[in-house]
C-alpha cells in the first residue's frame, strides 16, 4: 500500500507577526508630508579650475542624480525643502561629499574636485553603474573593504537571465571561473560551491557571508551554509579568492558575499510579487516590499518567500520559507543605521543515494523512505557606520545566530536493504554572536592619496551535535528514543576567535600600487562529550557497547601575511599578481561524528599554506570584459579523504578522514564576454544587445611530499581538471532571452582515486554536460519569465555522499519547465 507523508514547516507566528508588522511599521514612517521644492545647480570644476563634463551630481539615499553637461554645468529640480548629503564623483577624482541645505527655490553652488590615483568612495553609489552583461568586479575600495591587486567578481543580478526561482546554481554562477558545483538539490534549499579544487560541501570551503556579516554555522568550527538566501531577493552576489584571508579570516576559498537589494530609492512603497510554477509540483511564491521616505533618511526592505515540490525522485518532497526585514536610518550626515532580521524554515525528504547499478537502471531511482532533513535558522545584525570627515570613515557590524538541523533517517550503506529499523537522528544547534569592526582611513604622502584598512574582529560560538537512535517510523518525527542516554554521541562544542587585521593600498603615481597586508588571530576549540563504540551480531543484537568521555582543547594563536600589487596598463587593461597565507581550523566534524561509512583520524591538527594569483584583465563598457588568472594553491597536512577496509572477517570499505598529505592544486582560469552588435556598430549603446561568453578553467591538483605509495601523485579529489561553461544572451527592447551550457570533467571522490565501490560512497563522477534555457518578457508593470533546466534531459550526478542525504550516488534532476509571473506595483 502507497504512504503519503504529509510535508509541513514549523514557522514562529510570532516571529512572523513581528516580520509583518516591522514592515508594515517601516511603511508607514515613510510616508512624510509632502514639503516645499526647490532646484539645485551649480558647475563643477578640478583644482586648477577646469571644467568637467560628465561627472556624476546626485543626493544621497534619494532619486535625485544627474550628469554635468559639456560646460560642467549641473541641475537637479523638484527637490523637497531639507537637509541634504551631495555625492560628486568622477573617475580618477576624489569622492566629493557635502551638505546642503535646500530652504529656498533654488541653490547654486560650485563644486571643485581634487585629484586621485586609483580609489572609490566606500559608499554605496546610488547613481547607476556602468553597463555589465551579468558580471563585474569589485572597486579597489568599497563597502570598507580592500581589494586592489585581488581577484574578484561580481554577478549583478539584474543582468542575468535564469531560473532565480530554483536558486539554479549552475546559472547563476556560469560566468564565475573554477568553481565545481554540486546540484543535488533541486529546489536551491542549500548551496554547494567549491573553487579551485576545494570541497562544494555545503560552501564550507568559503567565508560565507549576507550584507557583510557571518551567516555560517560557526565561521570556524562548523562553516558549512545551510541557509542560501533566495537569488530574487539578491541585488549582487560578491566573491574574492584566497588573497581575501586576511580581512576575512582563515580559509583557502575565499569570501562569498550575499547582498541583498534595498529598498527603491524614488518612492516610500513599491511591492513586488513573483509567482513561479514548475516540473514535479513545483511552486515558489516570492513577495518583497520596499521603498524610501521622501526626505531620503529612511530606507526599507522586506520579503517572504514559500516554495514547495515534490522532487524529481519519489521520496524527495520539501517546503520552505524564508523571511528577510531590514530597515536602514541615515540619522544626519554622519551616522547611519541598519537593522536586519532573518529566518528560513524547511523540511525535505531525502531520497537517500543509489549504487552505480542503480544509476545506470533508473536515476530516478529511491531505496529510502525514511530519510528526512529539517532546519530552522534565525539571523540578526546590527549596522552602524559613521563619518569623522571625507578621510576617515568607521563602520560596526554587529550579528548573531540561534539556529538548529536535524537529519534523520537511516544511514547504513545504500547497497544494505533497510528493514524498517530504528534509524539514526543527528541533532545540531548552534548559537554564535559577533562584531566586527573596520575603519577606513585616507590621507596623503608625496602627493599620492594612499588608503588603510584597520578592522578587528570577536566571535564566540556555541554548538551542540547529538546523535542516537529515533524511532522505526517512516514521518519527520524528530525525537530521540533515549534522550537521556543517546546511543552515538552527545558533544557541547565553543568556538572563540579574536582577530586583528589591516591592509593598506600604496599609490605610486596613477598606474601601480602595492597593497601589503597582515591578520593575527586566536583561536581557542574546545569539545566536551562521549561518544560510544558498539558492535551487533549478524542479527543486529548489540553484542558489546563502551562509552568514552572525552574533554579537548585546542588553543592557536598566530599571523598570516600577504601582498598584492596593480598595475593598469591602459584605461582599459591592467594587470595583478598577490600571495597570501592561508589557515583552516579543524571543525568539529574532523573532531568526533559516528558513521558507519566514515571514520576521523583521532590526531587531525590544523591545515596550513598558501595562495597565489597571476592575472590579467580588461574591460569595456557595453563592448568586451575578460579575465586571464594563473593560481596556485598550496597545502601543508590537507586534510582529505582515503578508502580503507575494515579488519576481517567483513573487510567493508569506508572513508578515512584526516592529514593524509601535502597538496598543491594550480591552474588557468579564463573568462571572456562580448557584445557582438559592437563589432559592426561602434556606438557605446545599441538597441541590440547579443553577448557571448566563454568560460574555462584547468587545474591540476595533487597529493605531494608523502610515504603513503595509495595516494602518491593521485588527483585531489573533488577536482575536475577541466570545466568548461559558454552561453549567449540576447536583449532586444523588452524580450531577453538566455542560453548555456556546461562540461565538467571525469573526476574522484576520494584520494586513492578509486573508480568504483560496492557502497558507491567512493568513485568517480562522469563526465557530464548540461545546457539551460531561459527567455523573459516585460510589458510595463508586468513580466513573465520561462525556463528549461537541463535542455536536452541529460542523465548525471555530481556528488557521491557519505552520509545524509545519502549515502551513495545522488542524480541530478533531468529536463525541468518553468513559467514565472512577475508584477511590480
Amino acid at each position: 500500500m502507497k504512504k503519503t507523508i504529509n510535508i509541513s514547516v514549523k514557522f514562529g507566528k510570532q516571529f512572523s507577526c513581528l516580520v509583518f508588522v516591522f514592515a508594515l511599521l517601516l511603511n508607514c514612517l515613510a510616508q512624510d508630508a509632502k514639503a516645499q521644492q526647490g532646484f539645485i545647480a551649480g558647475i563643477v570644476q578640478d583644482e586648477n579650475g577646469e571644467i568637467l563634463p560628465g561627472t556624476a551630481v546626485f543626493i544621497y539615499n534619494t532619486k535625485f542624480q544627474c550628469m554635468s553637461d559639456a560646460k560642467g554645468f549641473f541641475k537637479m529640480s523638484d527637490i523637497p525643502f531639507g537637509l541634504y548629503q551631495l555625492h560628486v564623483f568622477q573617475p580618477g577624482k576624489e569622492v566629493a561629499k557635502m551638505e546642503v541645505n535646500l530652504q529656498q527655490p533654488e541653490l547654486l553652488i560650485k563644486i571643485k574636485l581634487n585629484g586621485l590615483s586609483n580609489e572609490l568612495s566606500e559608499i554605496t553609489l546610488n547613481f547607476e553603474k556602468e553597463k555589465n552583461f551579468g558580471l563585474s568586479r569589485m572597486t579597489s575600495v568599497e563597502n570598507f573593504g580592500i581589494y586592489e591587486g585581488k581577484k574578484t567578481e561580481v554577478i549583478e543580478l539584474k543582468n542575468v537571465t535564469a531560473n532565480l526561482a530554483t536558486n539554479n546554481p549552475r546559472q547563476v554562477y556560469a560566468k564565475i571561473t573554477g568553481l565545481n558545483i554540486w546540484e543535488s538539490d533541486g529546489a536551491g534549499l542549500q548551496l554547494g560551491i567549491g573553487g579551485r579544487g576545494l570541497s562544494p560541501n555545503r560552501t564550507a570551503n568559503f567565508n560565507v557571508r549576507q550584507n557583510g556579516y557571518d551567516i555560517s554555522a560557526d565561521a570556524l568550527g562548523y562553516p558549512e551554509s545551510y541557509y542560501t538566501p533566495p537569488v530574487e531577493a539578491l541585488e549582487r552576489i560578491e566573491l574574492v579568492r584566497g588573497a581575501s584571508s586576511l580581512q576575512y579570516g582563515t580559509q583557502f576559498g575565499g569570501m562569498l558575499n550575499f547582498r541583498m537589494k534595498r529598498g527603491v530609492n524614488d518612492k516610500p512603497a513599491e511591492v513586488i510579487s513573483r509567482q513561479t510554477f514548475g516540473s514535479w509540483g513545483f511552486f515558489n511564491s516570492f513577495n518583497s516590499l520596499g521603498g524610501t521616505s521622501k526626505n531620503g533618511k529612511l530606507n526599507h526592505y522586506s520579503y517572504i518567500q514559500y516554495k514547495q515540490g515534490d522532487g524529481f525522485r519519489p521520496n524527495s518532497g520539501f517546503n520552505a520559507v524564508n523571511v528577510f526585514s531590514a530597515l536602514e536610518y541615515q540619522a544626519n550626515n554622519k551616522l547611519k543605521i541598519g537593522l536586519e532580521l532573518t529566518k528560513m524554515n524547511y523540511l525535505a525528504q531525502q531520497p537517500g543515494g543509489l549504487t552505480d547499478k542503480n544509476f545506470e537502471q533508473d536515476p530516478r531511482m529511491s531505496l529510502r523512505e525514511r530519510n528526512w532533513f529539517e532546519v530552522d535558522w534565525n539571523m540578526a545584525a546590527l549596522h552602524l557606520t559613521y563619518s569623522f570627515n571625507e578621510r576617515t570613515q568607521i563602520n560596526s557590524r554587529n550579528f548573531g545566530l540561534i539556529s538548529q538541523r536535524n537529519a534523520l533517517g537511516n544511514l547504513e550503506r545504500i547497497n544494505v536493504a533497510d528493514f524498517g529499523q530504528e534509524r539514526t537522528l543527528i541533532s545540531g544547534q548552534f548559537r554564535n554572536i559577533g562584531n566586527e569592526t573596520r575603519m577606513l582611513h585616507r590621507y596623503k604622502l608625496k602627493g599620492e592619496t594612499n588608503t588603510l584598512l584597520l578592522g578587528g574582529r570577536i566571535y564566540s560560538g556555541f554548538t551542540s551535535a547529538l546523535q542516537g537512535n529515533a524511532n522505526d517510523g517512516i514521518g519527520p518525527d524528530f525525537h530521540y528514543l533515549h534522550p537521556d542516554n543517546l546511543e552515538n554521541s552527545e558533544y557541547n562544542f565553543h568556538n572563540f576567535n579574536a582577530s586583528l587585521f589591516a591592509e593598506h593600498i600604496f599609490n605610486f603615481g596613477t598606474r601601480f600600487s602595492i597593497t601589503p597586508g597582515f591578520r593575527y588571530e586566536h583561536i581557542a576549540t574546545s569539545a566536551e562529550g562521549y561518544y560510544k563504540l558498539r558492535v551487533n551480531d549478524a542479527a543486529g543484537n548489540l553484542v558489546v557497547e563502551s562509552k568514552r568521555e572525552e574533554t579537548l582543547g585546542r588553543v592557536r594563536n598566530f599571523a598570516i601575511f600577504g601582498i598584492g600589487s596593480n598595475y593598469r596598463i591602459t584605461e582599459h587593461f591592467s594587470i595583478y599578481g598577490n600571495i597570501t597565507q592561508n589557515y583552516r581550523a579543524i571543525n568539529f566534524s574532523d573532531i568526533r561524528i559516528v558513521n558507519p561509512n566514515f571514520k576521523v583520524d583521532d590526531n587531525i591538527k590544523d591545515e596550513t599554506g598558501y595562495t597565489a594569483d597571476l592575472g590579467i584583465r580588461g574591460k569595456k563598457e557595453n563592448r568586451y570584459n575578460f579575465e586571464l588568472t594563473a593560481f596556485l594553491v598550496k597545502y601543508n597536512d590537507k586534510i582529505g579523504q582515503v578508502l580503507r577496509a575494515d579488519q576481517a572477517p567483513l573487510y567493508l570499505d569506508y572513508r578515512f578522514r584526516g592529514n593524509i598529505s601535502d597538496a598543491r592544486n594550480y591552474g588557468l582560469e579564463f573568462f571572456g564576454e562580448m557584445n557582438l552588435p559592437t563589432l559592426w556598430n561602434k556606438k557605446e549603446q545599441t538597441a541590440l544587445e547579443w553577448v557571448v561568453f566563454v568560460n574555462a578553467a584547468v587545474v591540476d591538483a595533487r597529493y605531494i611530499n608523502t610515504d603513503d605509495s595509495s595516494i602518491r601523485d593521485k588527483m585531489v579529489e573533488m577536482v575536475p581538471p577541466f570545466m568548461f561553461r559558454t552561453g549567449t544572451q540576447l536583449t532586444y527592447k523588452r524580450i531577453r532571452a538566455a542560453l548555456q551550457f556546461g562540461h565538467t570533467a571525469t573526476h574522484y571522490t576520494d584520494a586513492t582515486n578509486a573508480i568504483q565501490t560496492s557502497t558507491a560512497v567512493e568513485g568517480i563522477v562522469p563526465a557530464y554536460q548540461v545546457a539551460d534555457f531561459s527567455i523573459a518578457y516585460k510589458i510595463g508593470k508586468f513580466s513573465v519569465e520561462g525556463s528549461v533546466n537541463n535542455l536536452f534531459n541529460q542523465m548525471y550526478f555530481t556528488r557521491r555522499a557519505e552520509a545524509y542525504p545519502g549515502p551513495g550516488i545522488l542524480p541530478s534532476d533531468g529536463r525541468g519547465f518553468y513559467l514565472t509571473l512577475v508584477g511590480r506595483f
